[in-house]
Formats: structure tokens, sequence, C-alpha cells
């Protein structure tokens, strides 16, 4: 009797530490991520940004509404924090690799370069990129932490350091789905 007890307590113990392995262990990334954008600085402007691992790189799918027709930057910024009325605490454009603003197609450029948006006369817009260098996946170049930023400006891709875009109109934090 006490051998059927005493293996019974060890068949428990070992799976109390299963458990506890198994609750401890980091889900498996989709390769996926999403940021829902709130209005900032006064502004109207809300949207939602998709990211999809694509490869070497990630495919952005950004959606806006409520804005002022025309050409408008769009960033990746370092922190994922949008807890100021202005989106200030969003920090500055994402750039682990330390290069120079520009064009997402060009080089050099931030990896949070993400080029102009153009909203419709309706208010809104959708823009498809994919950039290559950016990763879904945990790492230094990953969209996941980080901040989509939707300025009152066209980027116009050289000014340094950031496009001279204006305002920081809507923002969302990137989580992983």
């Amino acid at each position: 009797m006490k051998r059927i007890l005493s293996i019974l307590s060890i068949a428990g113990m070992m799976a109390g530490v299963v458990l506890v392995s198994l609750a401890g262990s980091p889900a498996k990334s989709k390769g996926e991520a999403m940021a829902t954008l709130e209005s900032k600085s006064g502004s109207t402007v809300t949207g939602t940004a998709k990211f999809k691992q694509k490869g070497d790189g990630v495919e952005a799918t950004i959606e806006i509404k409520g804005a002022k027709p025309g050409q408008h930057g769009l960033h990746l910024h370092q922190n994922g924090d949008c807890s100021a009325p202005d989106a200030a605490s969003a920090g500055g454009h994402f750039n682990p690799d330390n290069k120079a603003h520009g064009a997402p197609d060009a080089d050099p450029h931030h990896a949070g370069d993400l080029g102009n948006i153009t909203i419709r006369n309706d208010g809104k817009g959708k823009l498809k990129i994919t950039v290559k260098g950016l990763t879904v996946d945990p790492g230094p170049h990953s969209v996941v932490g980080r901040a989509v930023v939707f300025h009152a400006d066209t980027d116009d891709l050289k000014s340094q350091p950031a496009g001279n875009a204006g305002a920081r109109f809507a923002c969302g934090v990137v989580k992983a789905e």
C-alpha cells in the first residue's frame, strides 16, 4: 500500500511539473499582429493596421478613416505607448539600425518608414506595403510592441530625422495576434 501511495505521489508531482512547464511556455506566433489607431492631437482620425510575416519582411495593411483628403505620413514609432494626448509617448521612428530617414523602398531608410497613405475625399484611405527586414516574431526588428502613427501632413521622404510629416493625428500599439 505504501508503495502505491509513493508511486501516486511521485506521479502527481511529475504531472505538476509538466503543467507548470507548459503554462510557462511562450505561445507560438501566428506571424500576425494588429494595432487599433485612436485619435490624437484633437483629430477625428481612427484606423487599423494589420501586419503579416511574408518571407524576409512584413506586409502591412493600414486602413484610415476620418482624415483630411491628401497624402499623410505613416510610421512605426519606437515605443508601444500612445497614452499622451499628442502621441509623443510613442517616441521617435522605429530605427534599430540607426539609418537616415527615407522612402520605404529607398536605401537608406528607418525600419519604421512606411511612406505616405492617400486619403480620398470621403476621409478614408488604405495602404498595403511590404517592408523588408521587419518581423512579427520577437527580435530587434519586430513590429510588435511598437506604435503605428498617422501624421497630419505628407512625409517628404527626405527631411531628417522624420520627414517633416507634422502632428501625430492617430496612434495604435502593435500587438501579436
